[in-house]
């Protein structure tokens, strides 16, 4: 059946006012306003509360320069470890995601009820609970220390995540190209692996960059067990400085850049894909 609109049909357009607010420049000119607003707001609440500031210490937090020549400060090892901590979870957390969705299209009744029991499971429960469960519980039976607990434990919580977008990138593909593999004789790893994956990528890539910026974010949650990473070394330099609006809203920064350049190149790639 055609779908191509009748002769003589006019599309409605959107108001003035909507065009102009679903343009780029109009959602980042709003975005600035609202980030513009909040800092205003936090900087006249430190004032009437005779707050000192004190910006002019923070760059020693990110490099130093000493008579032993450059050193990196502890917001810019603090963040290094942070990235390195999301990326092993993430790798993790695609593997698991993998596995667990290939286990609920299986057709097998034991596979397919494992994966929804672990779904089920791992998203009706907190990530701090779960985070414990992993530290205090699993980490003395299977002598995990805090950051490899860190890891599993985002990992996981991620991975049930994942598998739901791996799952519906692979439903994505139509059927017929199924039967037409089997016809000529692949099986089923080779379909996978030849026909479905790679054409699951272009639907996968911006929920998978979605939840990678979640899991850039959720890693802050490690600092409750005291891993070291970006947030941890923030409340240890608070302690010691008693600067906490200079060093909060410098670590929020360095979030939103990082979430922001991840964004930024996952675009590229999924034009790329769109193009190719």
């Amino acid at each position: 059946m055609s779908t191509a609109a009748p002769q003589g049909y006019v599309r409605p357009q959107l108001p003035l006012i909507s065009r102009i607010f679903q343009t780029p420049a109009a959602s980042v000119s709003i975005y600035l306003v609202v980030v513009g607003l909040i800092v205003y707001s936090a900087f006249n609440g430190a004032q009437a509360m005779g707050y000192n500031w004190q910006w002019y210490r923070v760059p020693q937090y990110f490099y130093t320069l000493t008579d032993d020549g450059f050193q990196w400060g502890e917001i810019s090892i603090g963040l290094v470890k942070t990235v390195e901590l999301s990326l092993l979870a993430f790798f993790f957390a695609v593997i698991l995601g993998l596995c667990v969705a290939m286990l609920r299209l299986s057709g097998l009744v034991v596979g397919k009820a494992m994966a929804v029991v672990f779904l089920e499971l791992v998203r009706n429960m907190p990530l701090l609970v779960l985070l414990y469960l992993f530290y205090y519980v699993l980490g003395p039976i299977f002598e995990l220390d805090r950051y490899w607990a860190s890891i599993l434990c985002l990992g996981v919580y991620h991975g049930a995540m994942v598998s739901e977008i791996f799952r519906a990138g692979i439903n994505a593909i139509p059927v017929g190209q199924w039967e037409g593999a089997r016809s000529i004789g692949m099986s089923k790893p080779q379909i996978y692996r030849f026909i479905v994956l790679p054409q699951t990528v272009r639907f996968m890539l911006p929920p998978l960059t979605g939840e990678a910026v979640n899991m850039i974010k959720s890693s802050a949650i490690v600092s409750v067990i005291a891993v070291a990473e970006l947030t941890t070394i923030g409340r240890n330099i608070i302690s010691d400085t008693y600067m906490s609006f200079e060093i909060w809203f410098t670590i929020a920064a360095v979030y939103l850049i990082v979430t922001l350049i991840l964004s930024i190149g996952v675009s590229v790639v999924e034009r790329h894909y769109s193009v190719h």
